[in-house]
This record gives structure tokens, C-alpha cells and sequence, in this order.
């Protein structure tokens, strides 16, 4: 249950939702739990939860004629204008935090190969999240050991 529990806390973090699944993370990490374990949930949690945004943005320009939707044809334009000057290796930085979901949104609305999205996303967050428990061990230090 404790993993599952990290696994859906770091997919809500990826959507656009605004949450965190690093406390947790750490928390676990205190309690002695497997720690490459631990790197695979959140790992996989969070590239999941990315994947959710690319397939609502490739699913979502079905929908812009609608008068509620939530984005403008400029902003939609300015957004494929930087992803255009950025290129898909920019998915890597897809775990910062402010910028990251929308651009996992985005790759989706500009068509994005979804094997080359999820290549590139999958990585940028595995390292992110290897170093976010590299950190806590040296925080925690003789707590976890």
C-alpha cells in the first residue's frame, strides 16, 4: 500500500494538479523502505501522470472551437512557437516544477511522438528523482542508514 500510495502522489504531481510527491518521498526514504524501489514507483508514477497531460493536449485541439476552452489561438500559437525554438529535447526538463506539466500538455498538441515523448520524459524524471533521494541520503544521513 505504501508504494501505491507514492506511485498515485507522483502521478497527481505530473498532471496538472498542483501537488508534490517529494515529501512523501522522503518521508519513505526515512522509514528504511527499498530505495530503488522507491526510485521505480515515482519514477514510473510521474512519467504515467505526463502522459495523461500529452494525450489531453493531443486530444484537447478537438475541442478549441468550444467557447470555454481555456486557451486562446495566440496562446496556443506563442506555446508551439517556443516548443518549436526549444525541440523535443526539452521534454527532459519535463520534472520542473512550474513549466514541466504544460509542457508535457503541449508536446501532446503539437503531435509529438509519443514513443519519443515518453523516452524523453521517462529519463528527465528518472534522474530527477535519483537525485532527489541521493539528497535525502545525504540530509538524513546515519537517520536512514
Amino acid at each position: 500500500m505504501t508504494y501505491l500510495s507514492l506511485f498515485v502522489a507522483a502521478f497527481l504531481a505530473a498532471t496538472l494538479l498542483p501537488l508534490s510527491s517529494e515529501a512523501l518521498l522522503a518521508a519513505l526514504i526515512y522509514q528504511h523502505y527499498s530505495l530503488p524501489l522507491l526510485w521505480i514507483v515515482a519514477t514510473l508514477g510521474n512519467t504515467l501522470g505526463s502522459c495523461v497531460n500529452w494525450y489531453l493536449g493531443k486530444q484537447c485541439l478537438h475541442l478549441q472551437q468550444k467557447k470555454w476552452f481555456p486557451f486562446s489561438q495566440a496562446q496556443i500559437n506563442n506555446a508551439q512557437a517556443r516548443f518549436k525554438k526549444y525541440g523535443h529535447w526539452s521534454l527532459l526538463f519535463a520534472w520542473v516544477p512550474v513549466i514541466g506539466d504544460p509542457l508535457t500538455f503541449f508536446a501532446g498538441i503539437m503531435r509529438i511522438s509519443f514513443c519519443r515523448f515518453l523516452i524523453l520524459v521517462f529519463c528527465g524524471k528518472a534522474i530527477r528523482y535519483l537525485l532527489i533521494i541521493l539528497l535525502a541520503i545525504g540530509v538524513l544521513g546515519n537517520e536512514i542508514a
